[in-house]
Protein backbone atom coordinates (compact mmCIF):
# COMPACT_ATOMS: atom_id res chain seq x y z
CA UNK A 1 0.00 0.00 0.00
CA UNK A 2 2.42 2.15 0.43
CA UNK A 3 4.89 1.43 -2.78
CA UNK A 4 1.31 2.17 -4.57
CA UNK A 5 0.93 5.44 -2.08
CA UNK A 6 4.11 6.82 -3.65
CA UNK A 7 3.08 5.85 -7.35
CA UNK A 8 -0.02 7.61 -6.63
CA UNK A 9 1.23 10.62 -5.51
CA UNK A 10 4.04 10.54 -8.29
CA UNK A 11 1.89 10.41 -11.08
CA UNK A 12 -0.35 13.13 -10.10
CA UNK A 13 2.79 15.29 -9.79
CA UNK A 14 4.23 14.03 -13.36
CA UNK A 15 7.47 12.46 -11.72
CA UNK A 16 8.42 8.43 -13.35
CA UNK A 17 8.86 6.41 -10.54
CA UNK A 18 10.11 3.14 -9.99
CA UNK A 19 8.99 0.75 -6.83
CA UNK A 20 10.69 -2.60 -5.76
CA UNK A 21 9.27 -4.16 -2.96
CA UNK A 22 10.83 -6.25 -0.51
CA UNK A 23 7.64 -7.95 1.05
CA UNK A 24 6.49 -11.82 1.40
CA UNK A 25 5.09 -11.08 -2.24
CA UNK A 26 8.49 -10.06 -3.68
CA UNK A 27 8.50 -7.91 -6.56
CA UNK A 28 10.95 -7.46 -9.39
CA UNK A 29 14.62 -5.85 -8.63
CA UNK A 30 15.71 -2.68 -10.03
CA UNK A 31 18.30 -2.62 -12.63
CA UNK A 32 21.70 -0.80 -13.22
CA UNK A 33 20.02 1.59 -15.48
CA UNK A 34 17.07 2.14 -12.70
CA UNK A 35 19.04 3.15 -10.38
CA UNK A 36 21.75 5.09 -12.03
CA UNK A 37 18.45 7.37 -13.68
CA UNK A 38 17.22 8.05 -10.97
CA UNK A 39 18.00 11.40 -8.90
CA UNK A 40 16.95 10.52 -5.57
CA UNK A 41 16.57 7.09 -3.29
CA UNK A 42 13.52 6.79 -1.35
CA UNK A 43 13.79 3.73 1.86
CA UNK A 44 10.39 3.38 2.70
CA UNK A 45 10.67 0.43 5.35
CA UNK A 46 10.51 -0.74 8.69
CA UNK A 47 12.79 -3.17 8.15
CA UNK A 48 16.47 -3.79 7.55
CA UNK A 49 16.41 -2.99 3.24
CA UNK A 50 18.78 -5.82 1.58
CA UNK A 51 21.17 -4.23 -0.86
CA UNK A 52 21.12 -0.56 -0.08
CA UNK A 53 24.93 -0.68 -1.67
CA UNK A 54 23.49 -0.64 -4.73
CA UNK A 55 22.33 3.07 -3.93
CA UNK A 56 25.77 4.29 -3.48
CA UNK A 57 26.32 7.78 -4.30
CA UNK A 58 22.67 8.53 -4.65
CA UNK A 59 20.82 10.81 -2.01
CA UNK A 60 19.07 8.40 0.52
CA UNK A 61 15.76 9.78 1.91
CA UNK A 62 14.33 6.86 4.56
CA UNK A 63 11.24 6.64 5.95
CA UNK A 64 9.10 4.60 7.50
CA UNK A 65 6.13 2.02 6.31
CA UNK A 66 3.07 4.40 7.59
CA UNK A 67 4.52 8.03 6.61
CA UNK A 68 5.07 6.95 3.52
CA UNK A 69 1.33 5.78 3.31
CA UNK A 70 -0.42 8.51 5.00
CA UNK A 71 1.97 11.20 3.49
CA UNK A 72 3.15 10.51 0.30
CA UNK A 73 3.30 13.77 -1.08
CA UNK A 74 5.52 15.10 1.68
CA UNK A 75 7.61 12.51 1.17
CA UNK A 76 8.17 13.05 -2.22
CA UNK A 77 9.18 16.82 -1.30
CA UNK A 78 11.22 15.99 1.22
CA UNK A 79 12.89 13.56 -1.53
CA UNK A 80 13.03 15.91 -4.43
CA UNK A 81 14.79 18.53 -2.11
CA UNK A 82 17.92 16.49 -1.87
CA UNK A 83 18.47 15.63 -5.60
CA UNK A 84 21.95 16.82 -6.45
CA UNK A 85 22.98 16.07 -3.01
CA UNK A 86 24.67 12.69 -3.80
CA UNK A 87 27.71 11.70 -6.39
CA UNK A 88 26.68 11.03 -9.88
CA UNK A 89 28.02 7.33 -11.11
CA UNK A 90 30.21 9.33 -13.69
CA UNK A 91 31.37 11.98 -11.15
CA UNK A 92 32.62 9.08 -9.03
CA UNK A 93 35.15 7.68 -11.14
CA UNK A 94 37.25 10.79 -11.61
CA UNK A 95 36.30 12.97 -8.43
CA UNK A 96 36.08 12.19 -4.67
CA UNK A 97 32.75 11.33 -4.12
CA UNK A 98 31.06 14.01 -2.03
CA UNK A 99 28.88 12.19 0.68
CA UNK A 100 25.27 11.50 -0.24
CA UNK A 101 22.43 11.86 2.20
CA UNK A 102 22.80 9.89 4.93
CA UNK A 103 19.85 7.86 5.76
CA UNK A 104 18.19 9.07 9.52
CA UNK A 105 19.97 7.37 12.04
CA UNK A 106 18.42 4.54 13.61
CA UNK A 107 18.12 4.00 17.40
CA UNK A 108 18.47 1.53 19.68
CA UNK A 109 15.33 0.75 20.36
CA UNK A 110 13.80 0.89 16.97
CA UNK A 111 16.75 -1.35 15.47
CA UNK A 112 15.60 -3.74 18.14
CA UNK A 113 12.24 -3.63 17.05
CA UNK A 114 13.31 -3.78 13.32
CA UNK A 115 15.51 -7.31 14.27
CA UNK A 116 12.37 -8.72 15.98
CA UNK A 117 9.73 -8.21 13.02
CA UNK A 118 12.46 -9.52 10.78
CA UNK A 119 12.14 -12.51 12.68
CA UNK A 120 8.35 -12.34 13.17
CA UNK A 121 7.49 -11.81 9.52
CA UNK A 122 9.65 -14.88 8.39
CA UNK A 123 7.90 -16.83 11.09
CA UNK A 124 4.48 -15.70 10.22
CA UNK A 125 4.19 -17.86 6.83
CA UNK A 126 5.15 -20.97 9.24
CA UNK A 127 2.40 -20.00 11.63
CA UNK A 128 -0.38 -19.41 9.15
CA UNK A 129 0.50 -23.09 7.07
CA UNK A 130 0.51 -24.59 10.19
CA UNK A 131 -2.37 -23.34 12.24
CA UNK A 132 -4.63 -23.16 9.01
CA UNK A 133 -3.40 -26.82 8.49
CA UNK A 134 -4.57 -27.84 12.07
CA UNK A 135 -7.49 -25.70 12.38
CA UNK A 136 -8.57 -27.64 8.90
CA UNK A 137 -8.26 -30.94 10.74
CA UNK A 138 -10.39 -30.06 13.50
CA UNK A 139 -13.10 -29.11 11.17
CA UNK A 140 -13.11 -32.28 9.50
CA UNK A 141 -11.94 -34.99 11.76
CA UNK A 142 -13.15 -33.38 15.15
CA UNK A 143 -10.81 -32.40 17.70
CA UNK A 144 -10.32 -36.49 18.36
CA UNK A 145 -7.54 -36.23 15.34
CA UNK A 146 -4.90 -34.99 18.02
CA UNK A 147 -4.64 -38.88 18.68
CA UNK A 148 -3.53 -39.53 14.73
CA UNK A 149 0.28 -40.45 14.24
CA UNK A 150 2.56 -41.05 11.68
CA UNK A 151 2.63 -44.72 12.53
CA UNK A 152 -1.46 -45.34 11.91
CA UNK A 153 -0.06 -44.23 7.95
CA UNK A 154 2.74 -46.96 8.13
CA UNK A 155 0.47 -49.58 9.20
CA UNK A 156 -2.68 -49.05 7.51
CA UNK A 157 -1.55 -46.53 4.59
CA UNK A 158 -3.85 -44.08 3.42
CA UNK A 159 -7.47 -44.16 2.68
CA UNK A 160 -8.11 -41.38 -0.42
CA UNK A 161 -12.06 -42.03 0.64
CA UNK A 162 -11.57 -41.80 4.57
CA UNK A 163 -12.02 -38.09 5.71
CA UNK A 164 -10.25 -38.93 8.89
CA UNK A 165 -6.96 -40.04 6.99
CA UNK A 166 -7.22 -36.37 5.13
CA UNK A 167 -7.56 -34.57 8.86
CA UNK A 168 -5.21 -36.88 10.31
CA UNK A 169 -2.74 -35.69 7.64
CA UNK A 170 -3.38 -32.48 8.05
CA UNK A 171 -2.81 -32.41 11.33
CA UNK A 172 0.79 -34.07 11.07
CA UNK A 173 1.84 -31.79 8.43
CA UNK A 174 0.79 -28.41 10.43
CA UNK A 175 2.51 -30.25 13.81
CA UNK A 176 5.68 -30.49 11.97
CA UNK A 177 5.47 -26.72 10.37
CA UNK A 178 4.83 -25.80 14.11
CA UNK A 179 8.10 -27.29 14.68
CA UNK A 180 9.95 -24.90 13.29
CA UNK A 181 8.76 -21.97 14.37
CA UNK A 182 10.79 -21.13 17.17
CA UNK A 183 14.05 -21.77 14.69
CA UNK A 184 12.82 -19.68 12.23
CA UNK A 185 11.91 -17.18 14.14
CA UNK A 186 15.31 -16.43 16.03
CA UNK A 187 17.53 -17.29 12.92
CA UNK A 188 15.87 -14.67 11.28
CA UNK A 189 16.56 -12.06 14.13
CA UNK A 190 19.85 -13.02 13.68
CA UNK A 191 19.77 -12.97 9.62
CA UNK A 192 18.43 -8.98 10.48
CA UNK A 193 20.99 -8.22 12.61
CA UNK A 194 24.21 -10.06 10.65
CA UNK A 195 22.77 -10.87 7.59
CA UNK A 196 23.43 -14.58 6.36
CA UNK A 197 26.07 -15.32 9.11
CA UNK A 198 23.57 -14.98 11.60
CA UNK A 199 21.37 -17.52 10.12
CA UNK A 200 22.82 -20.70 11.04
CA UNK A 201 23.86 -19.69 14.93
CA UNK A 202 20.55 -18.14 14.89
CA UNK A 203 18.69 -21.51 13.92
CA UNK A 204 20.62 -23.46 16.52
CA UNK A 205 19.70 -21.61 19.50
CA UNK A 206 16.21 -21.30 18.58
CA UNK A 207 16.18 -25.49 18.03
CA UNK A 208 17.59 -25.20 21.88
CA UNK A 209 15.24 -22.89 23.23
CA UNK A 210 12.74 -25.51 22.28
CA UNK A 211 15.02 -28.56 23.54
CA UNK A 212 15.30 -26.80 27.12
CA UNK A 213 11.46 -25.58 27.14
CA UNK A 214 12.42 -22.04 26.70
CA UNK A 215 10.11 -21.28 24.00
CA UNK A 216 9.79 -18.30 22.21
CA UNK A 217 11.54 -16.43 24.77
CA UNK A 218 14.15 -18.36 24.47
CA UNK A 219 13.80 -17.89 20.67
CA UNK A 220 14.28 -14.22 21.16
CA UNK A 221 17.02 -14.53 22.99
CA UNK A 222 18.52 -16.98 21.12
CA UNK A 223 17.74 -14.40 18.06
CA UNK A 224 19.72 -11.51 19.51
CA UNK A 225 22.73 -13.76 21.13
CA UNK A 226 23.39 -15.70 17.42
CA UNK A 227 22.77 -12.09 15.73
CA UNK A 228 25.51 -10.02 17.55
CA UNK A 229 28.04 -12.72 18.11
CA UNK A 230 27.78 -13.23 14.32
CA UNK A 231 28.14 -9.48 13.97
CA UNK A 232 31.14 -9.26 15.94
CA UNK A 233 33.13 -11.74 15.10
CA UNK A 234 32.42 -10.52 11.45
CA UNK A 235 34.38 -7.34 12.68
CA UNK A 236 37.76 -9.00 13.31
CA UNK A 237 40.69 -8.17 11.36
CA UNK A 238 41.95 -11.52 10.29
CA UNK A 239 45.19 -11.90 7.48
CA UNK A 240 43.92 -12.50 3.97
CA UNK A 241 44.59 -16.04 4.13
CA UNK A 242 42.01 -16.90 6.47
CA UNK A 243 39.13 -14.11 5.36
CA UNK A 244 37.60 -16.64 3.20
CA UNK A 245 37.47 -19.06 5.70
CA UNK A 246 35.55 -16.23 7.64
CA UNK A 247 32.06 -16.43 6.69
CA UNK A 248 31.71 -20.44 5.95
CA UNK A 249 33.97 -21.65 8.86
CA UNK A 250 34.67 -18.68 11.52
CA UNK A 251 31.82 -17.63 12.04
CA UNK A 252 29.16 -20.31 11.84
CA UNK A 253 31.21 -22.29 14.72
CA UNK A 254 32.70 -19.62 17.27
CA UNK A 255 28.74 -17.91 16.87
CA UNK A 256 26.95 -21.38 17.10
CA UNK A 257 29.15 -22.45 19.57
CA UNK A 258 28.49 -19.20 22.27
CA UNK A 259 25.11 -18.95 21.53
CA UNK A 260 24.17 -22.90 21.71
CA UNK A 261 26.73 -22.88 25.28
CA UNK A 262 24.53 -19.83 26.56
CA UNK A 263 21.65 -21.14 26.29
CA UNK A 264 22.60 -24.62 27.56
CA UNK A 265 24.32 -23.70 30.59
CA UNK A 266 23.35 -19.97 31.44
CA UNK A 267 19.94 -18.97 29.58
CA UNK A 268 18.28 -21.98 29.28
CA UNK A 269 16.70 -22.79 32.73
CA UNK A 270 15.51 -18.90 33.50
CA UNK A 271 13.61 -18.48 30.29
CA UNK A 272 12.31 -21.97 30.50
CA UNK A 273 10.83 -20.85 34.48
CA UNK A 274 10.12 -17.06 32.81
CA UNK A 275 8.25 -18.91 29.45
CA UNK A 276 5.96 -21.13 31.79
CA UNK A 277 5.05 -18.21 34.30
CA UNK A 278 3.83 -16.50 31.45
CA UNK A 279 1.82 -19.18 30.04
CA UNK A 280 0.37 -19.70 33.90
CA UNK A 281 -0.60 -15.70 33.50
CA UNK A 282 -1.84 -16.26 30.67
CA UNK A 283 -4.36 -19.63 31.23
CA UNK A 284 -5.14 -17.77 34.44
CA UNK A 285 -6.89 -14.74 32.32
CA UNK A 286 -10.51 -15.29 32.41
CA UNK A 287 -13.79 -13.08 32.83
CA UNK A 288 -12.78 -9.20 34.14
CA UNK A 289 -8.99 -9.65 33.05
CA UNK A 290 -9.42 -11.18 29.87
CA UNK A 291 -12.07 -8.25 29.14
CA UNK A 292 -9.46 -6.05 30.23
CA UNK A 293 -6.37 -7.37 27.80
CA UNK A 294 -9.19 -7.20 24.75
CA UNK A 295 -9.64 -3.20 25.59
CA UNK A 296 -5.57 -3.01 25.88
CA UNK A 297 -5.33 -5.15 22.39
CA UNK A 298 -7.90 -3.13 20.76
CA UNK A 299 -6.56 0.24 21.59
CA UNK A 300 -2.99 -1.03 20.53
CA UNK A 301 -4.38 -1.92 16.94
CA UNK A 302 -5.93 0.98 16.60
CA UNK A 303 -3.43 3.34 17.74
CA UNK A 304 -1.42 3.21 14.47
CA UNK A 305 -2.81 0.83 12.24
CA UNK A 306 -0.33 -1.12 10.74
CA UNK A 307 2.92 0.76 12.83
CA UNK A 308 4.79 -0.12 15.32
CA UNK A 309 2.19 -0.65 18.45
CA UNK A 310 -0.23 -2.50 16.17
CA UNK A 311 2.40 -4.70 15.12
CA UNK A 312 3.78 -4.89 18.87
CA UNK A 313 0.14 -6.76 19.83
CA UNK A 314 -0.01 -8.52 16.83
CA UNK A 315 3.67 -9.93 17.17
CA UNK A 316 2.24 -11.09 20.62
CA UNK A 317 -0.75 -12.84 19.58
CA UNK A 318 1.10 -14.87 16.98
CA UNK A 319 3.86 -16.02 19.13
CA UNK A 320 1.02 -16.54 21.86
CA UNK A 321 -0.66 -18.90 19.76
CA UNK A 322 2.24 -20.36 18.02
CA UNK A 323 3.48 -21.12 21.71
CA UNK A 324 0.64 -23.88 21.68
CA UNK A 325 1.10 -27.26 21.28
CA UNK A 326 -0.94 -28.79 17.66
CA UNK A 327 -2.65 -31.00 20.12
CA UNK A 328 -3.18 -28.27 22.96
CA UNK A 329 -6.21 -27.47 24.40
CA UNK A 330 -8.44 -25.56 21.44
CA UNK A 331 -10.06 -22.93 24.19
CA UNK A 332 -6.53 -21.98 25.01
CA UNK A 333 -6.15 -18.42 26.29
CA UNK A 334 -3.64 -17.96 22.91
CA UNK A 335 -6.34 -18.65 20.67
CA UNK A 336 -8.67 -15.93 22.27
CA UNK A 337 -5.95 -13.48 22.07
CA UNK A 338 -5.74 -14.09 18.51
CA UNK A 339 -9.76 -13.71 17.54
CA UNK A 340 -8.97 -10.33 19.39
CA UNK A 341 -6.30 -8.97 17.76
CA UNK A 342 -7.48 -9.87 14.12
CA UNK A 343 -11.04 -8.35 15.02
CA UNK A 344 -9.60 -5.37 16.49
CA UNK A 345 -7.51 -4.78 13.48
CA UNK A 346 -10.42 -5.10 10.89
CA UNK A 347 -12.44 -2.87 12.51
CA UNK A 348 -10.85 0.48 11.87
CA UNK A 349 -11.01 0.40 8.22
CA UNK A 350 -14.34 -1.18 8.32
CA UNK A 351 -15.95 1.60 10.16
CA UNK A 352 -14.47 4.16 8.27
CA UNK A 353 -15.63 2.68 5.18
CA UNK A 354 -19.28 2.40 7.15
CA UNK A 355 -18.86 5.96 7.72
CA UNK A 356 -18.20 7.28 4.58
CA UNK A 357 -21.24 5.23 3.12
CA UNK A 358 -23.91 6.72 5.97
CA UNK A 359 -22.21 10.53 5.56
CA UNK A 360 -20.60 10.85 2.76
CA UNK A 361 -21.31 14.78 2.84
CA UNK A 362 -18.18 14.43 5.58
CA UNK A 363 -15.80 13.13 3.66
CA UNK A 364 -13.92 14.16 0.01
CA UNK A 365 -14.46 12.40 -2.98
CA UNK A 366 -10.92 10.94 -2.54
CA UNK A 367 -11.88 9.91 0.81
CA UNK A 368 -15.17 8.06 -0.48
CA UNK A 369 -13.11 6.17 -3.18
CA UNK A 370 -10.98 5.19 -0.26
CA UNK A 371 -13.79 4.20 1.55
CA UNK A 372 -15.06 1.31 -1.23
CA UNK A 373 -11.45 -0.06 -1.21
CA UNK A 374 -11.58 0.06 3.05
CA UNK A 375 -14.51 -2.64 2.88
CA UNK A 376 -12.51 -5.31 1.19
CA UNK A 377 -9.43 -4.05 3.04
CA UNK A 378 -10.73 -4.08 6.55
CA UNK A 379 -12.39 -7.67 5.89
CA UNK A 380 -9.57 -9.21 4.89
CA UNK A 381 -7.36 -7.58 8.06
CA UNK A 382 -5.85 -4.93 6.59
CA UNK A 383 -5.69 -2.16 8.89
CA UNK A 384 -3.80 -0.30 6.69
CA UNK A 385 -7.13 0.06 4.81
CA UNK A 386 -7.65 3.32 7.61
CA UNK A 387 -4.51 5.11 7.31
CA UNK A 388 -5.78 7.40 4.20
CA UNK A 389 -8.55 8.69 7.27
CA UNK A 390 -6.28 9.00 9.65
CA UNK A 391 -3.39 10.81 7.83
CA UNK A 392 -5.89 14.01 7.11
CA UNK A 393 -7.58 14.17 10.27
CA UNK A 394 -5.81 12.15 12.80
CA UNK A 395 -7.05 14.15 15.73
CA UNK A 396 -10.90 12.72 14.78
CA UNK A 397 -10.33 9.76 13.24
CA UNK A 398 -7.72 7.85 15.44
CA UNK A 399 -9.18 8.12 18.84
CA UNK A 400 -12.63 7.08 16.94
CA UNK A 401 -11.16 3.81 15.66
CA UNK A 402 -9.29 3.06 18.98
CA UNK A 403 -12.85 3.46 20.65
CA UNK A 404 -14.14 1.22 18.23
CA UNK A 405 -11.40 -1.55 18.49
CA UNK A 406 -11.45 -1.81 22.38
CA UNK A 407 -15.08 -2.20 22.08
CA UNK A 408 -14.57 -5.14 19.60
CA UNK A 409 -11.67 -6.89 21.97
CA UNK A 410 -13.48 -6.20 25.05
CA UNK A 411 -16.59 -8.32 23.38
CA UNK A 412 -14.71 -11.15 21.41
CA UNK A 413 -13.18 -11.66 25.12
CA UNK A 414 -16.61 -11.74 26.74
CA UNK A 415 -17.79 -14.27 23.65
CA UNK A 416 -14.86 -16.20 24.74
CA UNK A 417 -14.27 -17.01 20.59
CA UNK A 418 -11.18 -18.44 19.69
CA UNK A 419 -8.98 -18.20 16.39
CA UNK A 420 -5.97 -20.45 14.94
CA UNK A 421 -5.29 -18.72 11.99
CA UNK A 422 -2.86 -15.71 11.92
CA UNK A 423 -4.38 -14.20 9.12
CA UNK A 424 -7.34 -14.12 6.98
CA UNK A 425 -10.21 -11.25 8.20
CA UNK A 426 -13.79 -12.87 7.47
CA UNK A 427 -12.35 -15.08 4.78
CA UNK A 428 -11.27 -17.67 7.71
CA UNK A 429 -14.62 -16.83 9.94
CA UNK A 430 -14.90 -20.71 9.63
CA UNK A 431 -12.30 -21.49 11.66
CA UNK A 432 -13.04 -19.11 13.96
CA UNK A 433 -14.49 -20.83 17.86
CA UNK A 434 -18.12 -18.74 18.27
CA UNK A 435 -18.11 -17.59 14.86
CA UNK A 436 -21.62 -15.98 14.83
CA UNK A 437 -20.36 -13.87 18.42
CA UNK A 438 -17.25 -13.47 16.75
CA UNK A 439 -18.67 -11.59 13.84
CA UNK A 440 -21.50 -9.49 16.07
CA UNK A 441 -18.51 -7.91 17.73
CA UNK A 442 -16.69 -6.85 14.56
CA UNK A 443 -20.20 -5.53 13.49
CA UNK A 444 -20.83 -3.50 16.73
CA UNK A 445 -16.98 -2.07 16.94
CA UNK A 446 -17.66 -1.03 13.10
CA UNK A 447 -20.90 0.78 13.75
CA UNK A 448 -18.80 2.42 16.80
CA UNK A 449 -16.14 3.88 15.25
CA UNK A 450 -18.65 5.32 12.58
CA UNK A 451 -20.45 6.46 14.58
CA UNK A 452 -17.95 8.18 16.73
CA UNK A 453 -16.33 9.61 13.25
CA UNK A 454 -19.77 11.00 12.24
CA UNK A 455 -20.04 13.03 15.48
CA UNK A 456 -16.59 13.96 15.53
CA UNK A 457 -16.34 15.15 12.19
CA UNK A 458 -19.78 16.99 12.66
CA UNK A 459 -18.50 19.28 15.54
CA UNK A 460 -15.72 21.15 13.63
CA UNK A 461 -15.54 20.62 9.81
CA UNK A 462 -12.55 21.49 8.18
CA UNK A 463 -11.97 23.10 4.97
CA UNK A 464 -10.69 20.71 2.29
CA UNK A 465 -7.85 22.99 0.20
CA UNK A 466 -7.42 21.35 -3.49
CA UNK A 467 -4.15 20.01 -4.00
CA UNK A 468 -2.64 21.93 -7.17
CA UNK A 469 -0.35 19.09 -9.73
CA UNK A 470 3.39 20.09 -10.02
CA UNK A 471 4.87 20.67 -13.06
CA UNK A 472 6.44 17.09 -14.62
CA UNK A 473 10.02 16.40 -14.48
CA UNK A 474 11.86 14.07 -16.58
CA UNK A 475 13.75 12.45 -13.90
CA UNK A 476 12.60 9.41 -12.53
CA UNK A 477 12.76 8.71 -8.62
CA UNK A 478 13.80 5.57 -7.17
CA UNK A 479 11.79 3.75 -4.49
Amino acid sequence: MAAEALEQAAKKRGYPIHVETQGAAGSDEMTAGDIAAADVVILAADLEIRGKDRFAGKPILQVGVAEALSKPDEVLDRALALRGTGTAPSAARSTPAAAPAAPKKVGVGTRIRQNLMTGVSYMIPFVAAGGLLIALSFLFGGYQIVSYTPQQIIDNGFNIANITDWAGVMFLIGGATFAFLVPVLSGFIAFGIADRPGIAPGFLGGAVAVTVGAGFLGGLASGFIAGYAALYISRIKLPAAFKSLMPVVIIPLIATFITGFLMFVVLGAPLRALSEGLSAWLSGLTGGNLIILGIILGLMMAFDMGGPVNKVAYAFATTGLASVPADGDPNSVQFKVMAIVMAAGMTPPLGLALATSLRKRLFTDAERQNGKAAYLLGASFISEGAIPFAAVDPLRVIPSAMIGSAVTGALVALFGSTLRAPHGGVWVTGLVGQPLLYLVAILVGMVVTAVCVIIAKSIKRAPIVAEVPEPATARPVAV
